[in-house]
């Protein structure tokens, strides 16, 4: 339950599908409720799939190309405080790797579950490189990944992908019951939490080169 919790409240913060609604209503601005409901849900299946690629993967890609586990928490780390500190001023749009000429390619596609929504607006560098890291710290502490680490991970993705799909499929009664001004609150809120998930990971790498001089 330890790893799922964790896991879990990480991977939310950071992907932070909440301040998405905005953008996300502009996106599907005139879709049908049968179109909303078959976006967010293959907009949570991409994430889910993309972020189980990238725990399940992502080592292997880090030692083809020699990258330690240092060099990536720290770059994930600054990935992720970076994108906190879009929450916390409010700019989601360029937080989420979309600016006004990519909004505007986007609603000209039939398809946006895939991209931009899945990819990079939620699912990007930030998310990946702390599931990559994430799975390095669990094969660290006990030698070698457990099955029942394994499951909890998978789960806590679940978990999350589901909580995407809810998000999305109800964007437009939350901008309503939230307006603008309740979304940044809460975006900031996940952008505070964000940011210090990030510089943890900076300082655990920190540690890292410290104890190995």
């Amino acid at each position: 339950m330890e790893v799922f919790l964790l896991l879990f409240a990480a991977l939310f913060s950071v992907l932070n599908p909440i301040g998405t609604v905005p953008i996300f209503v502009g996106l599907t601005e005139g879709y049908t409720k049968g179109e909303l409901s078959k976006t967010s849900l293959w907009t949570a299946i991409n994430v889910f799939i993309i972020l189980m690629i990238a725990f399940f993967v992502g080592q292997y890609v880090l030692s083809f190309f020699g990258i330690t586990i240092t060099a990536l928490k720290i770059a994930g780390g600054i990935i992720i405080t970076n994108s906190g500190f879009g929450l916390l001023n409010g700019k989601f749009s360029k937080n989420k790797g979309i600016n006004k000429k990519a909004e505007e390619e986007a609603q000209e596609r039939s398809d946006i579950a895939l991209t931009p929504l899945a990819m990079p607006m939620l699912a990007g560098p930030g998310s990946m490189s702390l599931l990559i890291a994430f799975y390095q710290q669990l094969k660290e502490s006990d030698k070698m990944i457990t099955t029942y680490e394994i499951l909890s991970s998978c789960f806590a993705i679940l978990a999350v992908a589901l909580s995407i799909y809810l998000i999305l499929r109800s964007a437009y009664f939350l901008s309503r019951i939230l307006g603008a001004s309740g979304i940044v609150a809460i975006s900031r809120i996940v952008g505070f939490l964000t940011i210090a998930i990030g510089i943890q990971y900076i300082i655990s790498a920190i540690l890292s080169i410290v104890r190995g001089v």
